[in-house]
């Protein structure tokens, strides 16, 4: 396996594990630089990416290389300002360069839209029809219907798609209309290097001068103020000249913490549509063109098991595709036995244990606490309703017990803990919002 087949190998599993945003952001033009006496030292084109491939991503690129040559005992990490080698000009390989699907590296310079991201190859089925309709209306008439379209839903379900659909749909209407999408996270790395060099102006010129604007992950902008307060008056200027505005969440406007008032505010004065599991008919239907698209045949037994394991995250299912097109590649039979082999390893990821602690890990991820903040006595509102939810999944998700909840909560007393499984519960019969809380936290619980 050459440098450029391991790298290759290496994003197709990182890629099962991150969003398309995040995959476009850090892994664009990284490449293996070195692979001699165990060390392995991956190229990055600036010390931004170095520094957070090194703090975010090192343990995964390590496990994963390890996984696929155990001889690896080390990664470095090198800023390298020659081009790289993507994985679209690996033309040397013998299988399309397409086959493998890295999409994000093949956006326009100008809009940061992938062609392939269109309404034509979106799968629709009862999980994302609402947010599909919302995507489409907007696209054929920006800025006069569902403005802002506010789409949420967890991992891999297809929000970037639709987003990008948007923007692509808009700009084939009207080819003199400005389309830009961007991630929170680059839009912050912006405003932050706007600050630094006194080039406020140039940054707003950029994107108040937009017909449509799309954004990514707008979960990322809690907590960062001067972002928030940037966008915030960007989101109004756009608003006010009727430019259409479509942002994309992990979790519903309510249920982003550390999220200004009135950005909440404008999130909630458009259209709000959620996308949720697809069923077994959608997930066959998505990896069949998927199967299509790679240019790789699979029998109806081998479609049928993959779309019944891999229940979840619909980037799963290319994931899975991505590494049979490399067996197929290395000359491997693609068989059942062989499927269950390679696959061995996502589809345990599917079937993890839900625990005590991935519980309390999972609310505090999701309102942005320590999760020694939840089993400490505060009585702070911020705390205690967090606190009651993790009370409710503990009984709901493990059955356990009202005194162990209560022991595990940091010694409350067994009816704290049923008072808190009673509220929630009837919540949930009552609150749509709520019910989309608790079902983006068991989205988190699963992926731990």
């Amino acid at each position: 396996m050459t440098k450029e087949e391991l790298w290759q190998a290496v994003l197709a599993q990182i890629q099962l594990n991150i969003s398309p945003a995040n995959f476009n952001t850090w892994f664009r033009n990284t490449a293996i630089l070195s692979f001699k006496d165990g060390q392995v030292v991956i190229s990055t084109p600036n010390s931004f990416t170095k520094e957070w491939l090194e703090q975010k991503y090192n343990k995964a690129i390590f496990k994963i290389l390890r996984d696929l040559k155990d001889e690896i005992k080390e990664v470095e990490y090198a800023i390298s300002r020659q081009e790289v080698k993507t994985v679209k000009e690996f033309t040397a390989l013998p299988i399309d360069s397409d086959q493998l699907e890295f999409p994000e590296l093949k956006a326009d310079k100008e809009t940061n839209l992938n062609p392939r991201y269109v309404f034509g190859n979106f799968i629709i089925g009862s999980s994302n029809e609402l947010a599909q309709a919302a995507a489409w209306a907007a696209a054929e008439n920006p800025g006069k219907i569902y403005n802002p379209l506010f789409i949420y839903g967890g991992v891999g379900l297809g929000k970037t798609h639709l987003l990008q659909a948007v923007g692509n749909e808009a700009a084939k209407n009207s080819s003199h209309k400005k389309v830009r999408y961007i991630t929170s996270e680059k839009f912050t790395s912006e405003v932050v290097s706007a600050i630094k060099n006194h080039s406020m102006e140039g940054l707003k010129s950029k994107y108040r001068t937009v017909d449509v604007l799309i954004i990514d992950d707008v979960q990322f902008l809690a907590g960062k103020e001067k972002t928030q307060e940037e966008f915030f008056h960007t989101f109004n200027s756009l608003y006010e000249k009727n430019k259409q505005i479509v942002l994309s969440s992990d979790r519903s406007p309510k249920a982003i913490p550390a999220l200004t008032e009135r950005l909440r505010s404008r999130f909630e004065g458009g259209m709000i549509a959620d996308i949720s599991y697809p069923d077994f008919e959608t997930r066959l239907a998505i990896l069949k063109q998927k199967s299509q698209e790679r240019k790789i045949n699979l029998s109806e037994e081998i479609s049928s098991y993959i779309a019944t394991k891999i229940q979840k995250n619909i980037r799963e299912l290319g994931g899975a595709l991505n590494r049979l097109v490399i067996a197929q590649k290395l000359g491997e039979p693609i068989t059942i036995e062989t499927v269950k082999s390679l696959l061995k390893n996502l589809l345990t990821t599917q079937n993890k244990i839900t625990t005590p602690k991935k519980i309390i890990q999972a609310v505090s991820d999701f309102y942005d606490l320590k999760e020694k903040d939840l089993i400490d006595p505060s009585r702070k509102r911020e705390i205690v309703r967090p606190r009651q939810i993790a009370m409710f999944l503990l009984r709901d998700n493990l059955k356990c017990s009202f005194p162990y909840i209560g022991r595990k909560m940091g010694g409350k007393d067994h009816t704290t803990a049923i008072h808190s499984y009673k509220k929630i519960l009837n919540e949930i019969k009552t609150n749509e919002n709520m019910k989309d809380e608790i079902e983006l936290i068991n989205q988190i619980i699963s992926s731990l």
